[in-house]
């Protein structure tokens, strides 16, 4: 490789506390190029980043940048070297447009909205971005968002830019569009960084892949002569089977009966329109969608955490063979009524787990209510927190733990983990493998499908088209608050997904233009 390297990194090394988060890091990336990183969850790869972007500063070891060893102390430093780094969570002013979002910060203070607004149009142009400087963030889509972030990077001149799981919630036709404005990028010289777990995108965007295991570089190799298979065992250590098992669905009930639902949030905005459908024991139903689409208050409406405007949504009772409206119960109301329900929400922290108390207080959080004394009773949350610890690899000093100092992939695993003990009949998970590596990835999939197996009605909010079509029995499809479709998942496309995600946008902007 003739190219010249942009960053160099040689014998990294970041410590926090007794956690070596990485030791003696080698890692090249060059100008016209891009270069992945993968690894598994606590392996190091967002550490090492933060390090090159100025959020953290290497205890041991040296980064060069254009072959000169560079001092970077701070996201301001980064920036004087032209790195820009675009976060997986945005931080963006909502009630701000584009343009003053892009400029907002500039060190001085002192710019031209109307020529900054004339620049923001000229890179928009010269990579093939679609954006709007004038419009307001609170009524961007997710991929619009995503591209105000990386114009603000590239207006402040960054030319290499590093990219933290930037298809996480995109649809397929947004994150090839996103691959193409990429490629120009890599064609115009500049030296991109991504950071993802999905694997097809890796082989499909990257020219090489760096691999990271436990904090240590294991090698990089070039994409064009690897496979998911050789990518696996480089970062797991070990091969690993990347097929999800999906068996037919057998004695299939309807569970769960959602009819005609609507929703109105508190700024008057109908985020669920009349929304229908069953779930069925003994299959995974899948629900794709844009993010933003609804899905997040119809998982919450069902578990009670919700208002609804009309509608019910009916529950069938395999003990007593009744059906129940849980329409506006309260989580409590509906847990004494018999309902065996579990949800493990989107966000992990704030709604599934408390990030102060550990993993045994968690596991209580399901039991306290039953309790009939003054004094609390550890021993058996103590039993499922070392049960869960040991079944699903969960790494943590021990139970006594807080939450919030576990990586999110192990977070997951507790929260999922404690939610499945609870031996529901009614199984809703949002996004349960997001940011997790594709070893623990692939053991929440063996966990919904022993649900399956035993009966449950499984209610799978995923974003990696790939996975709901290997593994759920039907996906539904959820644009703007109604169903678009529900479809088969052995007999469909990601592009008929696809286009089904967008279906309801497309109508909108139809109607509003006509």
């Amino acid at each position: 490789m003739n190219k010249q390297p942009a960053i160099e990194l040689k014998n990294i090394t970041k410590v926090f506390g007794k956690v070596v988060a990485n030791k003696n890091v080698n890692l090249t990336a060059y100008r016209g190029e891009v270069l992945s990183i993968l690894g598994e969850n606590g392996s190091g790869k967002t550490t090492l980043m933060n390090m090159i972007s100025g959020i953290y500063f290497p205890d041991e070891g040296q980064i060069f940048i254009d072959e000169k060893e560079a001092v970077i102390t701070s996201p301001k430093d980064a920036f004087s070297y032209k790195i820009g780094m675009i976060h997986q969570h945005f931080k963006l002013v909502d009630v701000f447009s584009a343009a003053e979002n892009i400029v907002l910060g500039i060190e001085d203070g002192k710019y031209n909205l109307k020529s900054s607004t004339e620049e923001i149009k000229k890179i928009s142009e010269q990579y093939g971005f679609d954006l709007d400087p004038e419009k307001k963030i609170y009524t961007m889509s997710v991929s619009e968002k995503q591209t105000v972030e990386i114009i603000k990077v590239l207006y402040r001149g960054a030319d290499i830019l590093i990219l933290d799981e930037p298809t996480a919630v995109l649809t397929p036709q947004e994150t090839e569009k996103l691959f193409n404005i990429l490629r120009r990028m890599r064609d115009d010289g500049k030296c991109i960084i991504i950071i993802t777990h999905k694997l097809h995108e890796v082989l499909s965007l990257s020219d090489r892949v760096s691999v990271l295991r436990k904090g240590e570089y294991i090698g990089t190799v070039n994409t064009a002569e690897t496979s998911e298979t050789e990518l696996t065992e480089m970062m797991v250590g070990k091969k690993i089977d990347l097929n999800i098992e999906r068996n037919e669905p057998h004695d299939t009930t309807d569970r769960l009966i959602v009819k005609n639902i609507t929703c109105v949030d508190r700024l008057g905005s109908t985020v669920l329109d009349n929304v229908s459908f069953t779930a069925k024991s003994g299959e995974i139903l899948g629900i794709a969608g844009i993010a933003g689409s609804g899905q997040r208050e119809l998982l919450e409406s069902i578990a009670g955490l919700q208002h609804l405007s009309s509608g019910e949504i009916l529950y069938h009772n395999p003990k007593t063979d009744e059906v129940e409206n849980l329409r506006d119960k309260t989580p409590l109301q509906i847990r004494n009524m018999g309902v065996r329900l579990s949800f493990v929400p989107e966000d992990r922290l704030g709604m599934g787990l408390v990030g102060n108390m550990d993993i045994v207080d968690n596991m209580m959080l399901r039991s306290y209510s039953k309790g009939n004394s003054i004094f609390l009773k550890r021993k058996k949350p103590k039993d499922l927190a070392t049960k869960i610890i040991h079944d699903l690899e969960v790494v943590t000093p021990s139970a006594a733990t807080p939450v919030r100092r576990l990586s999110g992939g192990n977070v997951q695993k507790v929260l999922v983990g404690r939610e499945i003990a609870a031996s529901p009949t009614v199984l809703m998970v949002a996004y349960p493998v997001r940011g997790l590596d594709i070893n623990s990835s692939y053991m929440i999939y063996n966990l919904l499908n022993e649900q399956k197996e035993k009966g449950v009605a499984v209610v799978f909010v995923g974003e990696d088209l790939d996975v709901l079509l290997e593994l759920c029995d039907r996906i539904m499809v959820i644009g703007s608050g109604k169903i678009t479709g529900i479809v088969d998942g052995r007999n469909t496309s990601k592009e008929e997904i696809g286009l089904l995600m967008t279906k309801s946008k497309h109508e909108e902007e139809e109607n509003t233009n006509g």
